[in-house]
């Protein structure tokens, strides 16, 4: 149990094979009895494109954004916005989270990297049960996918999020997972899980 919550929400965002989720389920154990409540972004957008037939059930390898229309993305990433402004104790976890709480008041914006891309790719094979050359194929894959469309849809709340309040320089590309837009960026090549969990709570909390 801790005392005195420095922020109010906590968002994490990352690519795939960088920690990300695992950081979501360390905060979800470590908080629990304070209330805080875990959401992963990744899970409900494939639950959704499975139940609407948009996604093969039977592949283990993770879907990009584009097995879903822009009107369901702007959605549920626009209800996470709304969470982060209006309610306490979230621990939002997704490819964008930490975008959609620029410029909230309150919230821990976390960037989970690995710096070394073969420690990803390990970590993508054994989660996912495929060969290397797979991994490398969908990470890249759903990285291009996305990041395209995703800077296709929300150019303007870049401009009105990140280039407005001098965060990026409008000649900057947009970029979701500049360091620039984070409180606090993660290398889980060189802190493993509990080093992990133990920055955050540091970061959130003062302890009784």
């Amino acid at each position: 149990m801790y005392d005195n919550y420095l922020y109010s929400n906590i968002t994490i965002s990352g690519l795939p094979g960088s920690g990300s989720t695992t950081l979501l389920d360390s905060l979800r154990e470590e908080l629990k009895f304070d209330g805080w409540v875990g959401y992963n972004g990744g899970g409900y957008m494939r639950d959704f494109a499975k139940k609407q037939g948009l996604l093969d059930v039977s592949g283990e390898l993770h879907h990009s954004a584009g097995a879903y229309p822009d009107d369901f993305d702007l959605q549920v990433d626009m209800d996470m916005r709304k969470k982060l402004q209006n309610e306490r104790r979230w621990v939002l976890e997704s490819w964008l989270s930490g975008f959609l709480a620029q410029q909230v008041p309150g919230t821990l914006k976390i960037l989970m990297r690995c710096s070394d891309k073969s420690v990803r790719v390990d970590r993508i094979v054994n989660r996912d049960s495929v060969t290397p050359d797979e991994a490398i194929a969908n990470m890249n894959y759903r990285y291009e996918v996305n990041a395209q469309k995703w800077r296709r849809m929300y150019k303007a709340q870049w401009d009105e999020w990140v280039v407005k309040p001098g965060t990026m320089r409008p000649s900057d590309p947009i970029d979701f997972w500049h360091q620039g837009l984070y409180d606090l960026v993660i290398d889980t090549y060189v802190s493993n899980q509990q080093e992990s969990l133990e920055r955050v709570v540091h970061a959130i909390t003062q302890k009784k």
